[in-house]
């Protein structure tokens, strides 16, 4: 209140219509013109307000965003890790051959539907785009089958000629081998393979993913490996029971390790960008807090120089009357 009184009656002085001599009026005009639009001082301590409350709330969102990561991290880890003792049975017996060479390559991308969780999306589209150049030929013919948004998104931009298949919104719903069972049938009948390639980070833990391809290859090219004695030579040794032939049985189990497979890698990702989130919005949080302090600095500053320059031009147009 001493401050607004003292502001008020510094201006009635300095518009007062008396002036001694001209160079006096002159000041006065001039200091006059500079106090004459209200909050005119303020606008700076305003604007660094504004920006305050704006990180507050950002920071207020990035912690809740945190929280609401980590609790789904929990439920999801679990069923993850109880996951895996379906697919390593098949890599057992079948094996996992990234080095066959086939003239049919489906590359299956797993990614997310969200933001917002660091480079776990770019990393496995980065994978995939190196995968394809790798295996790609002249008589050979490679296509993509998409899961998730960001992958799609990015994809689309140089490869939309060798997209097969976009797939969206997988986890909108809590996942389960049902849903993805059907999804890896329909993914089957969709497209022709030799080998089915899939792409996806493997979690270990919430600071460390590590960008993964499984490969499964069709019954056709699975009997001929095991014929020539490569790594499914150990087929024969089996028996089989229930009067099918080595192809139906052979066309069974791809069907259903591709099944396994995609189970396990859709809740490994998900468990990857779980804690791929925590991680940047924990990021994000700190550095909130560190632009709040810089912030909180500055407004300080500006209204200690916004009341020591009011003081002195009080002063000033005191002085000038007087003098």
């Amino acid at each position: 209140m001493a401050m607004a009184a003292l502001r008020r009656e510094g201006r009635r002085f300095l518009l007062s219509p008396i002036s001694p001599n001209p160079s006096t009026a002159a000041r006065s005009a001039m200091l006059s013109e500079d106090l004459s639009p209200l909050g005119t001082r303020s606008i700076s301590t305003q604007v660094v307000r504004n920006r305050m409350k704006s990180v507050k709330n950002i920071q207020k969102i990035t912690k809740a965003m945190k929280m609401v990561a980590a609790s789904k991290l929990r439920a999801v880890q679990s069923r993850t890790e109880n996951s895996r003792g379906l697919w390593q049975p098949f890599t057992a017996l079948l094996g996992d051959t990234p080095s066959v060479d086939v003239k049919k390559n489906v590359i299956v991308t797993i990614t997310s539907d969200k933001g917002l969780c660091g480079g776990i999306n770019s990393t496995s589209v980065k994978i995939s785009k190196s995968l394809y150049k790798l295996i790609s030929g002249p008589e050979k013919e490679t296509r993509y089958v998409l899961l998730g948004e960001k992958g799609k998104v990015q994809m689309v931009r140089d490869s939309k000629s060798s997209i097969e298949m976009t797939i969206t919104e997988l986890q909108k719903n809590p996942l389960n081998y049902t849903q993805v069972s059907v999804l890896a049938d329909d993914i089957l009948k969709n497209v022709e393979y030799e080998a089915l390639r899939i792409v996806f980070n493997k979690f270990h833990s919430v600071v460390s993913f590590l960008p993964t391809v499984s490969t499964i290859l069709s019954p056709a090219v699975a009997e001929r490996e095991s014929e020539s004695g490569g790594k499914l030579g150990d087929l024969d040794s089996y028996e089989i029971e229930g009067g099918e032939s080595k192809a139906e049985v052979l066309q069974n189990l791809a069907e259903f390790q591709f099944s396994c497979v995609m189970f396990n890698a859709v809740l490994e990702n998900a468990c990857s960008e779980l804690g791929a989130r925590m991680s940047a919005m924990d990021s994000s949080s700190r550095n909130a807090g560190e632009m709040l302090d810089r912030l909180t600095l500055t407004y300080n500053r500006t209204r200690q120089a916004s009341i020591t320059t009011e003081l002195i031009e009080i002063i000033s147009g005191a002085s000038a009357l007087t003098g």
